[in-house]
């Protein structure tokens, strides 16, 4: 069912007591769902509403992003739980040798002493191994549930939803936040998931009481057993004053294209921006390629930057915890991703008056960026190419889209995203007292 924000005043608006959960993750972590689910408990609590965070990590850790010191933190996991944490093989696609060897090697190993755990423990599979932890951990939460009695639950994910709903029924309502694309979180369109996973992935839509989504078009990917209210909530994105944008008429030295992003190729593609780059790079002596971020590809893409020897022009600067200063020192945004859910890095970049670069067919990116007018969406990568050659070649392209994105990204404001937030909340409440 289709839910509309109701406009209440901050009068009519209850105070809550809310679970934010995230089962793995959280700690130690620097990702889209971590500074999210931090943003809304700060923001719920600075409203007046109790807010707990629980996890179920085995790392042990702290927060990336701070929390406010209202918001409770709480780690459900114990050693008791007995559960089984396999190795992630990682398949090396340099072209290194001797890399290719060490992490061959490496492979191997894991995969036999993955075999060797599951053999000792008598499981057959990871589908095996997936049930075993599956039952044991979700076995921690409706005792915390109903020791701390919340007026709602917000799950970060769909992994959280079925880990809290496997064991036992919830008597507190849920909204689950999704994070990309529904089917992306019950399919395996974007990786490998047994059809068992996929089954339960999908079964767990049927215990909730409300979803939300990004963007009203990603309602039509929620599964057909999902019977609950749904409402359409952006991410929120920093507001930069109109004085205070990045100013694209001066003359400068160098100049900078800057790219924020897990180092993931296959999913984040920073490969396909530095290959157009490098065909750029003659034409364009004063200009620099800086990526941000880490990840498990940085080796590979290291040796991308030096076969294509662009060591000088090309800098992997590891991870910011200061984006939007890094953002106002560029000139040029690019966002490769084959697929998003919402694309916040894009947005902060669009809000400081940078014009952008995605793929058109990029979930998420496609609806934030409207193309031609505050940036530009490629077909592939030699149109990805085409427009980072118009937009290095030209200041004024850059200035006249660059204020474009920013007025667009008004619409994002912080407090318009949680008035929405709490107005759902209470209608969430409403309906789940009714049944």
């Amino acid at each position: 069912m289709e839910e509309k924000f109701s406009g209440k005043d901050e009068e009519e608006i209850r105070l809550m007591k809310i679970l934010i959960l995230q089962n793995q993750g959280f700690l130690n972590s620097q990702g889209g769902t971590e500074k999210m689910a931090s943003f809304y408990a700060n923001s719920f609590s600075k409203l007046g509403h109790e807010v707990v965070i629980a996890t179920n990590d085995p790392k042990d850790g702290k927060p990336i992003f701070p929390l406010d010191q209202k918001v409770r933190l709480v780690n459900l996991f114990h050693e008791g739980m007995d559960t089984i944490e396999l190795e992630q093989p990682y398949t090396y696609k340099g072209r290194n040798p001797f890399r290719w060897i060490y992490f061959k090697a490496k492979k191997k190993g894991q995969k036999w002493r993955n075999a060797s755990l599951m053999r000792k423990r008598g499981l057959k599979n990871r589908d095996e191994v997936f049930l075993h932890n599956l039952q044991r951990r979700s076995k921690v939460w409706k005792p915390f549930f109903e020791q701390e009695k919340p007026d709602i639950i917000l799950s970060m994910s769909i992994a959280t939803l079925l880990e809290i709903t496997y064991s036992d029924a919830v008597a507190f309502p849920i909204i689950n936040t999704v994070h990309g694309r529904p089917d992306y979180d019950y399919t395996d369109i974007l990786w490998y998931r047994s059809e068992q996973e996929m089954k339960l992935l999908k079964e767990s839509y049927s215990k909730l009481d409300a979803v939300q989504v990004f963007f009203d078009k990603y309602k039509t990917f929620l599964p057909d057993n999902f019977k609950g209210l749904a409402r359409a909530i952006p991410n929120p994105i920093p507001q930069m004053d109109d004085m205070e944008i990045v100013g694209h008429l001066q003359t400068k030295e160098r100049y900078k294209i800057i790219h924020i992003g897990s180092l993931i190729n296959a999913g984040k593609q920073q490969e396909l921006a530095i290959q157009a780059f490098s065909e750029l790079a003659e034409q364009f002596p004063n200009w620099d390629l800086w990526l941000w971020g880490e990840g498990v590809d940085k080796a590979y893409l290291e040796e991308r930057i030096a076969s294509l020897k662009l060591k000088d022009r090309v800098f992997l600067t590891g991870f910011t915890d200061k984006p939007m200063e890094k953002l106002q020192e560029a000139d040029i945004f690019v966002f490769p991703s084959k697929y998003e859910g919402f694309g916040l890095a894009l947005g902060e970049a669009m809000t400081v008056g940078l014009p952008a670069i995605g793929l058109k067919d990029c979930s998420g990116v496609n609806e934030l960026i409207q193309h031609e007018k505050s940036c530009f969406l490629a077909a592939d990568g030699q149109e990805f190419k085409a427009y980072l050659g118009m937009l290095m070649g030209d200041r004024q392209l850059r200035d006249r889209l660059g204020k474009e994105a920013h007025e667009q990204m008004k619409a994002y404001k912080d407090s318009l995203v949680i008035a929405q937030w709490e107005d759902f909340m209470d209608m969430v409440v409403n309906a789940h007292q009714k049944t």
